[in-house]
């Protein structure tokens, strides 16, 4: 029993498996959540400008996005709207090349 709320205590809110590479990777994983990080590199963002960048993400799934990258600490709501925390900039910064290959990919597959 004691073996079983250790494991709990070590699981990572939102993982799958419980390890925080795997949650980023899950993370990352959700269609637009790089797309929003891209976006929101440079400026922060209110709730319609990310759509309008947006344009192919329909309101339930950006705002599903949103919630899940501000739960993960990448993204912040401010008075001006959506902004990168720390962690976020420093993730833009490391994936970037990521970004470009997952643009690539879902503009080939139709994903």
């Amino acid at each position: 029993m004691a073996k079983q709320a250790d494991s709990k205590k070590r699981r990572v809110r939102g993982s799958r498996t419980g390890r925080p590479i795997m949650t980023l990777l899950d993370l990352l994983g959700q269609r637009w959540s790089l797309r929003i990080l891209w976006e929101l590199r440079d400026a922060t963002l209110t709730s319609r400008a990310l759509r309008t960048a947006c344009d192919e993400a329909s309101p339930t799934v950006l705002q599903a996005r949103l919630t899940e990258l501000r739960e993960a600490g990448f993204v912040e709501l401010g008075d001006g709207g959506y902004g990168l925390t720390a962690l976020g900039r420093e993730l833009c910064e490391t994936f970037m090349p990521l970004h470009r290959f997952a643009e690539r990919w879902h503009s080939k597959s139709g994903v």
